[in-house]
């Protein structure tokens, strides 16, 4: 019952109860699931997006990525095609940044001065995320006051920066400032090395109460040494190409064995054909999605909705899987009978929630999406899985009982194995379930960005796991009688029916039962052969008497 969740952030940012000083501070960083800001991956644009007021200052969240620090620059490195920087150099670029004011706003404004309004970009490591607001001089205001103006602590009408002459890796200002009346100020384009690895912040932040519904327009690009996919998914590709060779051997061992007893395969056989090469294509898009990604810094929208749809095909096909041959199917049962019905009804309800929570995943923004939206989308997925678990441990016992009445020894071996690995894998990921919520608790900030792709990762291993498990017990051979269903009497018996014991053969129960009525056929068979040659024999009697 694995799931796959391919770079999803699950951050729970209410967790956290900071007191006092650090209340305003803290609350500035964790307004990261507050909206939903339509981006294209590294590229984050913004589109008349406005500001959120927050103490006293006024602040719009421009985005957060795991950076590593750029690489040694050597003379013969060369160009990126698409920006013309060194390959190995890890930034965060300001394109077109555009802030507009009201009329309202620039009238008020003073045709005399040179600058009348300042907006600032703040760059921010979240370990360094103390450093930003009056917490070190004992204050909850974020920009500067006149009182700690006049104590020469910070400039008035700029945010509160405490300054580390030795960590030069600190905290960024950029500063943007609106001239005389005019109602549009354009930020100047430039690119801020990162040269220290760490989890950044962007803000765009002003504390002037004049500039109250003030618009952003434009784009970020955020790029990392080895390209434009975000740190915490960086080991996503390597882990997805390597998933692909995985499942590519898989499915070779599988279609060897398959040619091989081609003319013994039976449906089950043709299901799980159908998983592995899901999974095939699944793992294989997901590689080149975020191949791409890493290469452009934009998610392909065609690519990314058909991973997002293998993956819920895949995932429901499994699910399907294990609850028909839970339920006995070609082993126990030829066919469903009634359940059908059900059965696709589940899986075409599992299908539609799960593309819904894979496509708001993976479309979405990056690096945040509504607290809200997710958990909508979650709980029918959460509530459709314990559907499979109930219904899927149900069917087992309902099986192994039947193949207990029957003393279907083999069968019954072969479904008992299968039940405990099965419940192996429910512990498991109940297990992991606990621990992704601690980390997801524990992490409101995303400073463990550089672990969070074991979470996603984990999910599909455990599935790899299960369709090896279920390959191993299912493997075709020339005997499928072992694990199909038969209507003859046989289909009671198996090899474990006769056991040699020394140099005697015991017969078991149910093979004497077997013999005794090939006895009795042959007896009466005996018998009407007997019969029949009296009858002749009366014949020529009477022909002879004639």
């Amino acid at each position: 019952m694995a799931d796959t969740d391919h770079g999803g952030d699950r951050k729970t940012t209410t967790t956290l109860r900071p007191s006092n000083g650090h209340c305003h501070i803290v609350l500035l960083f964790l307004t990261l699931h507050s909206t939903i800001n339509l981006v294209g991956a590294s590229i984050h644009d913004y589109q008349n997006e406005t500001f959120i007021r927050r103490a006293n200052s006024f602040f719009f969240h421009g985005g957060s990525e795991g950076l590593y620090a750029s690489k040694p620059i050597s003379l013969n490195s060369s160009l990126s095609s698409q920006d013309n920087f060194p390959t190995g150099k890890s930034f965060i670029r300001f394109e077109s940044i555009n802030f507009r004011r009201t009329k309202e706003s620039a009238q008020m404004a003073s045709a005399m001065q040179q600058k009348t309004g300042l907006v600032e970009a703040i760059i921010i490591r979240v370990r360094d995320r103390k450093n930003i607001g009056g917490v070190s001089l004992n204050s909850d205001a974020i920009c500067c006051t006149p009182e700690l103006a006049k104590e020469g602590s910070c400039k008035l009408g700029e945010v509160i920066i405490r300054e580390n002459t030795d960590e030069p890796n600190g905290p960024k200002r950029l500063q943007t400032f609106f001239e005389g009346q005019n109602e549009e100020a354009n930020m100047v384009i430039q690119t801020i090395d990162i040269n220290s690895t760490g989890m950044y912040y962007l803000y765009f932040m002003f504390c002037d109460p004049q500039l109250k519904d003030t618009v952003i327009s434009g784009r970020t690009v955020w790029r990392n040494p080895d390209g434009y996919l975000p740190g915490k998914m960086t080991p996503l590709m390597t882990f997805y190409g390597l998933m692909s060779l995985a499942y590519l051997f898989l499915g070779l061992v599988w279609f060897l064995w398959f040619v091989r007893y081609w003319k013994d395969v039976i449906q089950l056989h043709y299901h799980i054909t159908a998983v592995i090469g899901l999974g095939m294509c699944e793992m294989a898009l997901w590689y080149f999605e975020y191949a791409n990604f890493n290469s452009t810094g934009n998610r392909p929208m065609i690519i990314t909705v058909w991973a997002v749809t293998f993956t819920a095909v895949k995932k429901t096909v499994s699910r399907l899987l294990l609850l028909v041959v839970s339920m006995g199917y070609g082993v126990v049962r030829p066919t469903l009978g009634g359940l059908t019905t059900k059965v696709l009804l589940l899986g075409v309800v599992y299908f539609v929630a799960s593309e819904a929570l894979e496509l708001v995943e993976h479309l979405g923004n990056i690096n945040d999406f509504s607290g809200k939206a997710r958990l909508f989308l979650v709980l029918p997925v959460a509530l459709l899985d314990a559907c499979f678990i109930l219904w899927i441990f149900s069917s087992l016992s309902k099986t192994l009982e039947k193949l207990q009445i029957r003393k279907s020894t083999g069968k019954l071996e072969l479904y008992r194995k299968f039940t405990n690995s099965l419940a192996v894998t429910v512990l498991l990921s109940v297990i992991w379930i606990g621990y992704e919520l601690y980390f997801n608790a524990s992490d409101p900030l995303g400073e463990l960005w550089r672990r969070a792709w074991v979470i996603p990762a984990f999910w599909t291993l455990l599935s790899y796991a299960l369709l090896i498990l279920i390959c191993i017990l299912w493997v075709p051979s020339r005997n499928p009688t072992r694990y199909s269903y038969s209507e003859e009497t046989g289909d009671d018996f198996d090899d474990e029916a006769v056991t040699v014991v020394g140099s005697g053969v015991k017969v078991s129960g149910e093979m004497a039962t077997m013999l005794e009525r090939k006895d009795r056929k042959a007896s009466l068979t005996s018998l009407v052969d007997h019969h029949h040659v009296f009858g002749v024999i009366e014949d020529l009697e009477e022909d002879k008497r004639e």
